[in-house]
């Protein structure tokens, strides 16, 4: 439950909400006065009042009516201008409500859960000009987009830091690492180049890079312009061609590419920390001995891992570290092998699967970290290797997350491979179908979790795996490929390189002798061949190898966008900043209806509070440019042509002055109510989704 993990944080978003609902809530009360309309009620939050304000009244709790009626015999709602005059007190009562979920103004024959309540009274809202009642409606969504642009100009003079555009891990098989590049003939984006420029528009941060894989029409290209640096040599420009594909655990459309990491490792949050430790100690990054006690490690020195695995071919990295007393100390790491991204269509009741393994065959999951927290910390331990849950052998993570989903709410019954040995456990299962624990790959045992019996190829068209045509078991056991004995993933990849390099230089496919063992007892052991077809051959061919340590471990490179203290930049980049965020807001409108982004995605806002407290740790200026997004987002979301918000009641506006009447009362009613039930049922759905991602750690 991280959301009331700090309350300290929650309480700085709610007070930068309440901001922006103040401030939107006076463009529309400083335009009613202008327009000479009584203003009744300025309210921030909805529901009963907690506390109010009237001039000539003064503060109370609750409402001031009370008080009012006690002094003059009548609310001040029932009194003329020339007896509020007459008494002293204001027209407009000023208060803070039980529920911070908006605000409103309440003008004199005017209310949007009532469109009949009109007034015909000198002051109210139906008898001032058209013309008027349009800024008074708009002013609202102008107050909102000033105070964004104020918010970005204060953050962009401080200086507001970012991930950084650099490539960091490129995802085997994904868009970025099939991307071509027309002018060189290069292919796929590498780590450590830097993106500059998305379909001609410049790219600062590594969310642009995101934004604008997710913003994509499907199934269209866009266009990347990175810089590419090699030691010894002037900067390369290429331009790629890339096609984003939507990610099925995130919704969105993806290119593949991770964000560059600093050499520095993080701060981590006090629920993190095992999951934290358990990382670096799994990787021989524990602490150094020192004289007083453990001595952390701190930062790497010299080049990043990402690039040093990428060029080791497999050998292990002498790296240097400086530790938190200033010690500097050498590691020896191992690289990670790559292995193909095997990506198939939706089959067997499964969704569509992305499984790493090479040609057909995938590794079995392993539990590579069990947080203090998770309900099963007392039944799992790091390192255990799932071998069996519930009626599934060797499930790969698709069939892992079913078969959990199935026993959602309830207990499962798993055997792990612990210390060489089976072991049954009884584990719980949560409502939303997990563990409480983190899932990894087991390469390290050349066993096979339930082969892939198809897959999609390079031109998207399902074909066989070569691991159908032998059909083995899941847990079966590879043992050699063409005579070389294999002992692990990183063996079987290199044995299956060494006996497919001829077939390589040629660009064919050809065929390998294995031989593998049943898992059962008593069988005979399995000897057949693999008929490689030329894909498989330049997969493997093309795989590299990564770092071993998670890239959670490091903070990310980060920019940082400042305007230089020159407030003329930082101006011009607070309207740039707001101007790129409304056709954003209103791009993500139609990438939903498009189906490009999943309706899940969507935050209400229990979920903004959630993101805005993370949000607070990065610091101050941060904090001011994320409240400059929602005010912008607040200002879009407000002038959409829905009932009972800004856009609804300026059409009604805009209806009257090109037909000279306003539209029926009983339109106007029955459009409130479909409103209403919209916002409602659109409510209901992100609370669930917040309340879903925070109970989960989504």
């Amino acid at each position: 439950m991280e959301l009331l993990s700090d309350g300290r944080n929650v309480l700085l978003i709610l007070a930068g909400f309440g901001l922006l609902i103040f401030v939107h809530e006076l463009g529309h009360y400083l335009a009613a006065r202008w327009a000479g309309i009584r203003c009744e009620s300025f309210a921030i939050g909805m529901g009963p009042p907690l506390v109010a304000w009237r001039r000539g009244i003064g503060i109370r709790a609750g409402s001031t009516d009370p008080s009012t009626i006690a002094r003059h015999g009548k609310p001040a709602l029932e009194m003329s201008d020339e007896e509020l005059a007459r008494n002293g007190i204001g027209e407009t009562e000023w208060s803070l409500r039980l529920f911070p979920l908006g605000g409103y103004v309440r003008m004199l024959g005017q209310d949007d859960l009532d469109p009949g309540k009109v007034s015909s009274a000198v002051r109210s809202y139906q008898r001032a000009p058209v013309g008027r009642r349009m800024v008074v409606v708009s002013a609202g969504v102008l107050a909102n987009l000033a105070l964004a642009v104020s918010l970005f100009v204060v953050a962009f003079m401080v200086g507001v830091r970012f991930e950084a555009p650099v490539v960091g891990a490129v995802v085997p098989g994904s868009p970025a690492a099939e991307a071509r590049s027309g002018e060189s003939g290069a292919t796929g984006l590498q780590p450590g180049d830097v993106v500059r420029a998305i379909d001609g528009a410049s790219v600062q941060t590594f969310a642009d890079i995101q934004i604008a894989g997710a913003m994509a029409r499907p199934g269209q290209p866009i266009s990347i312009e990175v810089e590419r640096t090699r030691p010894g040599q002037a900067p390369e420009y290429l331009a790629f061609s890339v096609v984003p594909r939507r990610d099925p655990a995130s919704g969105l459309q993806q290119i593949g590419i991770e964000p560059a990491l600093s050499g520095d490792i993080g701060e981590v949050r006090p629920a993190e920390r095992v999951l934290f430790d358990q990382a670096l100690a799994r990787t021989g990054l524990g602490p150094e001995p020192g004289p007083d006690g453990p001595d952390p490690l701190k930062a790497l020195v010299g080049t990043s891992l990402d690039a040093a695995a990428r060029e080791s071919g497999g050998r292990p990295l002498r790296t240097q570290w400086t530790t938190a007393s200033g010690r500097t100390v050498e590691r020896t790491l191992q690289p990670v092998p790559e292995l193909s991204v095997q990506r198939t269509a939706p089959h067997d009741g499964l969704p569509a699967e992305a499984e790493p393994g090479i040609a057909g065959l995938v590794p079995l999951l392993e539990i590579p970290a069990v947080p203090a927290e998770s309900p099963n910390a007392a039944r799992f331990r790091p390192g255990d290797v799932i071998l069996r849950i519930g009626q599934v052998d060797g499930p790969r993570f698709e069939q892992l997350r079913a078969e959990l989903a199935r026993h959602a709410g309830r207990t499962v019954e798993l055997t792990v491979l612990r210390d060489g040995a089976p072991l049954s456990v009884t584990a719980e299962v949560s409502g939303k179908g997990l563990l409480g624990v983190q899932i990894g790959r087991a390469l390290a045992l050349p066993l096979t979790a339930t082969p892939l019996r198809e897959v999609l190829g390079s031109d998207g068209t399902p074909r066989a795996t070569a691991a159908a045509g032998l059909d083995p078991l899941p847990r079966t056991r590879i043992v050699s490929v063409d005579g070389i004995p294999v002992h692990d993933w990183t063996g079987l990849r290199t044995a299956l390189a060494t006996a497919t390099a001829e077939a390589a230089a040629r660009n064919e496919g050809t065929s390998v002798d294995v031989r593998m063992e049943a898992p059962t007892a008593g069988r005979e052991p399995l000897e057949g061949t693999l008929a490689l077809p030329a894909d498989d051959v330049r997969a493997i061919h093309a795989l590299g190898w990564r770092s071993p340590v998670p890239g959670a471990v490091f903070d990310p490179l980060m920019t940082t966008l400042t305007a230089h203290g020159n407030p003329l930049t930082a101006v011009s980049m607070g309207f740039h900043q707001t101007r790129t965020l409304v056709t954003m807001t209103y791009l993500t409108i139609d990438r939903i209806v498009r189906g490009s982004v999943g309706v899940d995605q969507l935050r209400g806002p229990v979920g903004i509070v959630h993101l805005g407290a993370r949000v607070v740790d990065r610091g101050a200026m941060y904090l001011v440019f994320f409240l400059a997004m929602i005010s912008v987002n607040l200002a879009v979301l407000n002038f959409l042509p829905l009932p009972i918000v800004d856009g609804g009641l300026f059409l009604y506006l805009l209806w009257e002055r090109l037909t000279g009447r306003p539209p029926s009362l009983r339109f106007q009613s029955a459009a409130t109510v479909v409103g209403l039930l919209f916002l409602g049922a659109l409510f209901v759905f992100t609370f669930y989704n917040d309340v879903t991602r925070i109970v989960t750690g989504g």
